[in-house]
């Protein structure tokens, strides 16, 4: 096979010099140039591997040569050399399309994880399918779908918003499983379920006898996902402090174990998530704004059920042959009139509430088909089947979900876990779609 083969954009010899060698020494043929012409024509001329280019030419700049490379539709995977600390640069490289950024000074294991992993991304096709699946045909599902493709050809971090119920830990997984990572750990964390005094070992490890309780090393989250990717779900949840040591971790792409004085290279890619409204809590002081355009250089969207038409008939049918499978028995099927049920309910609990209500279902339907009167969809389910025609829809649903929590907090004697129970949401949803509805 032949050699894979690199461009290198650099006006300074000495730093040309310094990038030829060490990407030689990986088996890799490499070509340079000084400027972004020079750079233009040699890509037009043949097909690269890599390109590594710096911020500052002669001509212009790193970033011209990223835009251009994108809107001639270069599958080359680029990384942008960046001045040491100049944060503002990377992220707006990552936004333009760029694999992923070297600061200065050159850090050579850095360089040699970033080459090996656009190396992997150029010779190696994307998986036809992965483990995990994005179930439906809805136009928000397809957009959502060609997004996650793209933005896992990039190291770029992600950030998912959407609400609970969802599935933002499945379009991380997905993220993964087609990027140059696939190989590596997909290392999911529950910010909001890690005690705060813990926060900074469990993020960065410990060495033995750092503190009381620590009587072996043990290493953190970023050197478990070590080569993989590390997914932060429910960020929001993290205290200011912790963001600062996080914002510092994201930046030089090292951590430091307590107890140990020197620092350690990881080369993590950082997928987060939440519910709630970051630029919100950014403008209340509660999220720091420099972390927050860090970890928010793409940004996907994740669908509520509501928004998705028949998927939901298309999920619903899913499930069902999912649970009939775990008990050993046939799916059963669902009636017309019940599948009409489902598609007129907003699904405040999303994808998740489905499940639930699922499995209530099914156990109810005596293992016939499911009829209307099995599905028992609460309080809501009677607003949404006949809905008033006046006021604005949101103001609909809003009114509905209130009225059925209200429900559900008053039959359980304001025992938010049993409500949530029965409304078949978890605890922290119900407590989101509270505050939401400024329900005190």
């Amino acid at each position: 096979m032949s050699k894979p083969l690199a461009l290198v954009v650099d006006d300074e010899p000495d730093i040309r010099d310094l990038l030829t060698i060490t990407l030689q020494r990986m088996d890799i043929e490499t070509r340079s140039c000084g400027d972004v012409s020079a750079a233009k024509a040699q890509l037009r001329s043949r097909e690269y591997q890599l390109c590594l280019t710096d911020m500052r030419l002669p001509d212009g700049d790193g970033l011209d040569l990223v835009e251009w490379m994108q809107a001639q539709g270069l599958p080359t995977p680029v990384a942008v050399i960046t001045a040491h600390g100049n944060v503002e640069t990377a992220v707006r490289a990552l936004k333009l399309g760029a694999f992923d950024f070297i600061s200065k000074p050159l850090d050579l294991a850095n360089l040699r994880n970033i080459v090996a992993n656009a190396l992997r991304l150029s010779s190696e096709p994307p998986p036809p399918a992965t483990r995990v699946r994005l179930l439906g045909d809805s136009p928000p599902i397809q957009k959502l779908r060609d997004m996650i493709a793209r933005v896992a050809r990039s190291q770029a971090p992600v950030h998912i918003t959407g609400e609970s119920g969802t599935g933002k830990e499945l379009v991380a997984r997905m993220i993964h499983e087609l990027g140059s990572r696939s190989a590596g750990t997909f290392a999911p964390v529950n910010c909001g379920a890690i005690a705060s005094e813990l926060m900074e070992s469990e993020f960065f490890g410990h060495r033995k006898g750092s503190f009381t309780g620590a009587v072996s090393d043990k290493p953190g989250l970023f050197q478990s996902a070590d080569g993989g990717t590390l997914f932060l779900d429910e960020i929001a949840e993290l205290p200011l402090p912790m963001q600062v040591k996080l914002l510092r971790v994201i930046q030089e792409k090292t951590v430091r174990p307590i107890g140990q004085a020197k620092e350690m290279p990881v080369d993590v890619r950082i997928l987060s998530a939440t519910h709630k409204n970051l630029r919100a809590l950014v403008a209340s002081g509660q999220f720091r704004e420099d972390l927050f355009y860090r970890i928010n250089v793409i940004e996907l969207r994740v669908p509520p059920l509501r928004e998705r038409g028949s998927d939901v008939l298309m999920l619903a049918r899913h499930i069902l042959e999912r649970q009939a499978r775990t008990n050993g028995q046939p799916a059963p099927a669902l009636s017309a009139s019940a599948a009409a049920r489902l598609q007129a309910y907003p699904f405040p609990g999303n994808v998740r509430e489905l499940e639930n209500i699922l499995e209530r279902t099914s156990a109810l339907s005596a293992g016939g088909a499911i009829e209307a009167d099995d599905v028992q969809l609460q309080t809501v389910a009677a607003h949404t089947e006949a809905p008033d025609e006046s006021g604005d829809l949101d103001e609909r649903l809003e009114s509905v979900q209130r009225e059925a929590i209200q429900q559900a907090l008053e039959a359980n004697r304001y025992n938010k876990t049993a409500a949530a129970r029965q409304l078949g949401i978890t605890l922290r949803a119900l407590r989101y779609r509270m505050q939401k509805l400024a329900m005190d």
